[in-house]
Order: C-alpha cells, then structure tokens, then sequence
C-alpha cells in the first residue's frame, strides 16, 4: 500500500477535466486506487465517485494506492496533480 496527501490549489478544484485526467490515469494500472476527501472514500477508477465528492479549492485529499503496482500507481497520479492537474 502506498498513499500521498495533497491540498488542490487550482482554482477552479478538481472538476470534469482533471477528474477525468486522473481517472484515466488510475484505470491504467492493476492496483486499487482510492481517493478520500472530507472523511469520504471513492475508487479513482470511477468518474461518477470521483465528481461525487465535490473537492474545491484548498480541500485536502488523499490518494492510496493498494496492488502490485501500487508504486507506479501513485507515481503517475502524484505526476497530474503536482503538475496543476491539466490546467
């Protein structure tokens, strides 16, 4: 298991496009992949769980990676996001 907190700073927090960025992403590897926000758990394979959560600027997430690939998993998440998530 791996697993790595981030705060969102884009203004705009993680809407349509970059919750499709990182599920897409997530979807590429074996591991279960799981974001939790504000006490909440959803599968980051899913994009319904992901927009479901309502995650806004300066909300604290974090991203558990769990399987045989779980590294790699967090690696390229960890990629999007500090990147400013696509924008």
């Amino acid at each position: 298991m791996a697993q790595k907190s981030y705060t969102i700073t884009d203004e705009t927090g993680i809407h349509a496009r970059p919750a499709t960025m990182l599920v897409n992403t997530a979807t590429k590897f074996n591991s279960n992949v799981s974001l939790e926000y504000n006490g909440k758990k959803v599968n980051l394979k899913s994009i319904m769980g992901v927009m479901s959560l309502g995650i806004g600027k300066g909300a604290e997430i974090t991203i558990i990676t769990e399987g045989d690939d779980a590294n790699e998993a967090l690696e390229a998440i960890n990629k999007i996001i500090t990147s400013g998530l696509g924008e």
